[in-house]
C-alpha cells in the first residue's frame, strides 16, 4: 500500500467513528458536519471493504474488524501526534511540556526521584508523569512506547528497541529477621525449599532465568505488583524475596527483614531508558535522554 495515496485525515475520522459509534457525535468531535462525516465513513468502508459500524436496533456496534481497528487507530493517532509535534530546538529552561515515562516503583524510587530533582532545578516548566509498567510490556513494548516518552527497564527483557544505559544495580535477598531456618548466609538449598514472594512476572527477569539454569525453580507463594511491598510480605514469614540492592538500601528499616547476598554469582542489573525510534532526532527527547544518562552516571559515581 502506498502511504502517499492515503488521506491521513481519515485516520482521525476513523478513530472518532470507532470510539463514538455515532456519525453525528463523531463529526462534532472532529469539527465535521454530519454529511462530511458520513462521506468519510463511506470512504473508510470502501477502503476496508467492511461496514466497520453495523446498525443493531437503534444503535451502531463495531464489526469484528472495527473492534480490531479501535486500539490500532488510537495508537496510530497518538504516534502521528508525537511525530508532527517533533521539534528541532529545545530550551529546557523555558519550555513547558510533560514527559510520560513507564516505570516500576523500583525505578521511580531509585532513579525517577533523582531525575525529578534535576528536572526541578534545571527545567521548571517540565513535568514528569510516571506510569506503572503494565505486565504486557514484553509483548506490547513497541505499542506502549508509541504512546509514551520512554520506559525504564533493565536489559535482558526487551530487544530490538533503542535504549540509553543509566546505571547498574545488584541483586540481594530479603529474609525475615526471625526466620530460624536461615543462618548468616543463604544456600542454594534454601532457595529451592523456602517459599518466595515475587514481583509480577518474575520469570522475565534475567536474574530469575539464571536460577533456572542452576536448576532452582522458585516456589512462589505470593506475587505483588510493587517491589516496595516485598519487605512487608517477607517479614514474619518463611518467605524470601529477590530485590535490587539500591532499593533494599532505601527501604532499610521499614520492616524487620535481613538483607543477604545471593548464594551464587547473580547477573547484575543494567537499568536503561528505552524509547521509540520516532523520537531519535526530536530535540526534547534528546534532552531527556541526555539528562537521564547524566543522572544515571551520578548514581553510579562515574559523572
Amino acid at each position: 500500500m502506498n502511504l502517499a495515496s492515503l488521506d491521513l485525515n481519515l485516520v482521525v475520522a476513523l478513530r472518532a467513528l470507532l470510539e463514538e459509534r455515532n456519525v453525528t457525535h463523531a463529526g462534532h468531535r472532529v469539527g465535521l458536519s454530519q454529511p462530511a462525516m458520513s462521506a468519510a465513513l463511506a470512504r473508510l468502508r470502501r477502503h476496508f471493504d467492511d461496514d466497520l459500524l453495523a446498525r443493531v436496533g437503534g444503535r451502531y456496534e463495531l464489526t469484528a474488524l472495527g473492534q480490531v481497528l479501535l486500539d490500532r487507530t488510537s495508537t496510530a493517532c497518538d504516534l502521528l501526534e508525537r511525530l508532527f509535534s517533533s521539534q528541532a530546538d529545545f530550551d529546557p529552561a523555558t519550555e513547558s511540556r510533560e514527559f510520560k515515562l513507564l516505570a516500576s516503583d523500583y525505578a521511580v524510587a531509585v532513579f525517577g526521584a533523582a531525575l525529578a530533582r534535576v528536572v526541578h532545578a534545571e527545567a521548571p516548566g517540565i513535568r514528569l508523569r510516571f506510569t506503572h509498567t503494565p505486565n504486557t510490556v514484553v509483548e506490547d513494548a513497541t505499542t506502549l512506547l508509541s504512546t509514551s516518552d520512554g520506559l525504564l527497564m533493565p536489559h535482558g527483557i526487551l530487544s530490538d528497541l533503542p535504549a540509553t544505559d543509566l546505571y547498574q544495580d545488584q541483586w540481594v535477598f530479603l529474609v525475615a529477621e526471625d526466620n530460624p531456618e536461615v543462618g548468616e548466609r543463604l544456600t542454594r538449598q534454601d532457595l529451592a525449599r523456602l517459599p518466595w514472594v515475587t514481583y509480577q512476572r518474575t520469570y522475565d527477569a534475567p536474574a530469575v532465568r539464571q536460577l533456572g539454569m542452576l536448576g532452582i525453580e522458585p516456589r512462589v507463594e505470593v506475587s505483588v505488583d510493587s517491589f516496595q511491598l516485598l519487605p512487608f510480605m517477607v517479614a514474619g514469614t518463611r518467605r524470601i524475596a529477590l530485590v535490587q540492592q539500591r532499593l533494599a538500601q532505601l527501604l532499610a528499616g521499614v520492616a524487620p527483614v535481613r538483607v543477604l547476598p545471593p548464594p551464587y554469582d547473580a547477573v547484575p542489573l543494567q537499568e536503561a531508558l528505552w524509547w521509540h525510534p520516532v523520537h531519535l532526532h526530536d530535540a526534547p527527547h534528546i534532552w531527556l535522554r541526555e539528562t537521564a544518562a547524566r543522572v544515571g552516571a551520578e548514581l553510579t559515581g562515574t559523572a
